[in-house]
């Protein structure tokens, strides 16, 4: 089995990289990408996943795609989906072991 191995939640890199060092507000960014701030103070905290619609308005706030957000939080989502059923879904036999078994 391929392992994912860490991941950062993308409100994380959000935070981190984007809006401490441009002294931005959550506050602010929400205004700026004309969503309730509690959508962008809720992805800072790591409460929320990144959506769709918010890569769409980050990637054109920050010049960034709408894939490199989605890519983060489906990264995070798999990371940690995996860590929580590692056990259940290492007890899945691959296709060929199926096969032989039956």
């Amino acid at each position: 089995m391929t392992t994912l191995g860490f991941s950062v939640h993308p409100g994380e890199i959000l935070r981190e990289e984007y809006l401490v060092p441009l002294k931005l507000k959550p506050y602010t960014l929400a205004k700026y990408l004309h969503v309730p701030r509690t959508r962008i103070e809720r992805l800072v905290a790591e409460h929320t996943p990144v959506t769709p619609d918010t890569a769409l308005r980050l990637a054109k706030f920050f010049d960034t795609t709408p894939q490199f957000w989605m890519n983060m939080q489906t990264a995070y989502d798999l990371a940690t989906e995996g860590a929580v059923k590692k056990d259940e879904i290492a007890a899945i036999d691959n296709y060929a072991e199926a096969r032989l078994a039956a």
